[in-house]
């Protein structure tokens, strides 16, 4: 079987598909291990990258609490990464809250795509 591959480029982002919080929270649910833990591995054996770890939230609630949910979000994500081993300087924490949707907040599958982690290259 034939997987394309893309090469590792500053700015290139990737959706996180399974980390899980507790609602309204910043805190990870178990079952997010197993992704981080695959995210550890990949930047353990790419020793000259630097991430960001982004959160985002749909467009229900404040702009203010959803701007603070993404930041403690994406800085729970980074103080796993942290207790994995990765240096600190090689993680970057930012929360965008609602104003980076990737699908329509009209819809509950869309706000469901708009709650998101994503990784993001910044550095090689």
């Amino acid at each position: 079987m034939d997987i394309p591959l893309q090469p590792i480029k500053a700015g290139n982002k990737t959706i996180l598909k399974n980390i899980f919080f507790e609602t309204n929270s910043y805190e990870l649910k178990p079952e997010s291990a197993i992704e981080l833990n695959k995210l550890a591995y990949f930047i353990v054996n790419n020793p000259t990258l630097k991430i960001e770890i982004s959160g985002h939230t749909d467009n229900i609630g404040t702009e203010n609490f959803n701007r603070k949910l993404s930041e403690n979000r994406a800085k729970t994500v980074v103080g796993y990464l942290i207790s994995k081993g990765i240096p600190t300087d090689r993680l970057l924490s930012k929360g965008y809250g609602k104003t980076q949707p990737i699908s329509d907040n009209n819809t509950e599958e869309g706000r469901a795509q708009n709650r998101r982690t994503e990784f993001k290259i910044i550095g090689n």
